[in-house]
């Protein structure tokens, strides 16, 4: 089993630390590291260091350093733009899509959500989203914590210009004819994924979306649900760009 990764605002500059706070508590305590043990702290900035634990605390553990590490940032970046779901969906949607390797997710307040972010309902939802993507984040080991970019519920009109800015701007649609295997894709930049909520894209959206020279695609004959679509679809786009 690969050692655990926990996150730290600062990597420590070498030699020995201590590990404490929430992240202490949850390596004494609850992964119940012990001496000789290895673990990985990450600044979630693509910084990484690889420790034995030295003495373990009362919610705390000491550790030495043996490596660090730095991981660049992904370029070309996945970009998803994720149709706000009712429930849990879109909390599900956001924890595969980070272990799947996403770099960025928008949440968007499409016209067919039924949920809507306002106030402070929207900032403790996109509060979740966050605390969601930095928990797979640390369950995949991964040394880039993705963004959950945008206001609390980005419009379409905002979506549209995001799209217009890209590389390459895909729009997942059941209807579409052209499949995401077949997109080029570019060396550098944005790739922007668009998915829809349970309710799908309305016409108006895909037409403001084709406008600026996003390209609707399928994945395949089944209709996938909000919370599975962009993982497969993310799926699809790491093993082309040999991120897997």
């Amino acid at each position: 089993m690969s050692a655990p990764l926990f996150l730290v605002d600062e990597l420590p500059g070498g030699g020995t630390g201590v590990l404490d706070g929430a992240e202490g508590r949850h390596a004494a305590t609850v992964q119940r590291l012990r001496v000789g043990e290895r673990l990985i702290l990450a600044d979630g900035r693509g910084g990484t260091a690889t420790a034995e634990v030295s003495a373990v605390g009362r919610g705390t553990l000491d550790y030495r350093i043996e490596q660090t590490r730095y991981a660049a940032p992904p370029d070309p970046r996945l970009v998803a733009v994720q149709g706000i779901a009712k429930g849990d969906r879109g909390e599900l949607a956001v924890q595969a899509m980070t272990e799947t390797g996403v770099d960025e997710i928008v949440p968007w307040a499409a016209a067919r959500s039924v949920a809507q972010w306002r106030g402070e309902r929207g900032a403790r939802s996109r509060e979740r989203w966050t605390s969601t993507a930095r928990e797979a984040a640390k369950q995949a080991r991964r040394p880039w914590l993705p963004v959950v970019g945008g206001d609390p519920d980005v419009s379409t009109a905002q979506v549209a210009r995001r799209l217009a800015g890209a590389a390459v701007a895909v729009v997942l649609h059941e209807e579409a004819t052209e499949r995401l295997t077949a997109v080029e894709l570019p060396a550098a930049g944005e790739i922007v994924l668009v998915i829809g909520p349970e309710g799908g894209i309305t016409p108006d959206e895909l037409s403001a979306f084709a406008a600026v020279g996003a390209r609707p695609v399928r994945l395949g004959d089944a209709v996938l649900r909000t919370s599975t679509a962009g993982v497969a679809a993310l799926a699809v786009l790491s093993a082309r760009l040999r991120r897997w």
